[in-house]
């Protein structure tokens, strides 16, 4: 396959992995994607660029004519169950799955393509994007039926909270003892108080979401979990910087206000993922003491 290309983003993650599996599943990826491409009769073009670090995704074609989109991602926790997420869905909100193969340490996804495909975070102001991540979101969050695959909240909050406590313990003055304490409580305990459970996206944001023709905004790349919808706006409000650190509860407010979500409640979610994001990112201590509960 001697045309094959990397993206620039996987290329730079594989560079600096320490995980032998992943530099392997790199190494072999130009072998997967023939196979693939066989398999489902496909023309396939160059990736996108600069792409995402775990999938190397592109435009294909098939053999009827259809204009689709490989995606050949890397079998980690954040990534399981996208396939089963995007065929609940249905294309009600989201790009529609045309096939799905898991094999090894590879997850396959043949799906719809987004025509023309600019971002929304590329041609809207953030006071519209919060307009459409709404919208989305509302539409996306179904009851999951019975016998469904997906994980809870609870179970990635506690591992992120773990990940968290870990943290903590090789830069234990990067965040306020007190604040830590109380956002890590709040971040396991949050997810078994809540009175609704959908199935949620937990990574939407501007840059997952597409314009397209079948419908003027599509859904891409959910991490599906099942829980608590009030967790599900915390995302695009984090992709939103200035206006986080500006004026936080302003920004939960509007959010609660087009999602019809309890103010208080997401508020305090939004506290518990600032103290949970701010060893990466300290800007987020400030906001985490805006939104202090204490």
């Amino acid at each position: 396959m001697s045309w094959f290309v990397l993206p620039a983003n996987l290329i730079d993650s594989a560079k600096g992995d320490t995980q032998p599996d992943r530099r392997e599943w790199v190494a072999d990826l130009p072998g997967v994607v023939a196979e693939l491409a066989e398999r489902w009769s496909l023309q396939l073009g160059e990736p996108f660029q600069p792409g995402g670090q775990c999938s190397w995704v592109a435009p294909a074609r098939d053999a009827a004519g259809h204009d689709l989109v490989l995606k050949v991602g890397w079998r980690h926790a954040e990534a399981m169950h996208e396939a089963d997420a995007l065929a609940l869905w249905n294309g009600d909100g989201a790009v529609i799955l045309h096939a799905s193969r898991v094999f090894d340490q590879t997850s396959a996804l043949l799906l719809e393509r987004c025509v023309p495909g600019a971002s929304l975070n590329q041609v809207a102001s953030e006071p519209d994007q919060d307009v459409v991540v709404a919208g989305l979101l509302d539409r996306l969050w179904v009851g999951p039926p019975q016998g469904h695959p997906f994980r809870s909240l609870q179970v990635m909050c506690a591992d992120w909270a773990d990940e968290f406590d870990e943290k903590l313990v090789v830069a234990p003055g990067s965040v306020d003892p007190g604040l830590a304490r109380a956002g890590m409580e709040l971040f396991r305990t949050l997810p078994v108080t809540a009175d609704r459970s959908v199935l949620l996206c937990t990574d939407l944001h501007a840059e997952n979401i597409l314009a397209a023709q079948r419908e003027p905004w599509l859904v891409i790349d959910p991490k599906p979990y099942v829980g608590d919808p009030a967790y599900d706006p915390l995302q695009p409000m984090l992709n939103c910087p200035d206006r986080l650190l500006n004026d936080p509860t302003g920004l939960a407010r509007r959010l609660a206000d087009l999602l019809e979500l309890d103010v208080d409640r997401l508020t305090t979610w939004l506290f518990a993922r600032c103290v949970q994001e701010s060893i990466d990112n300290p800007a987020l201590c400030h906001v985490a003491k805006v939104l202090s509960p204490a």
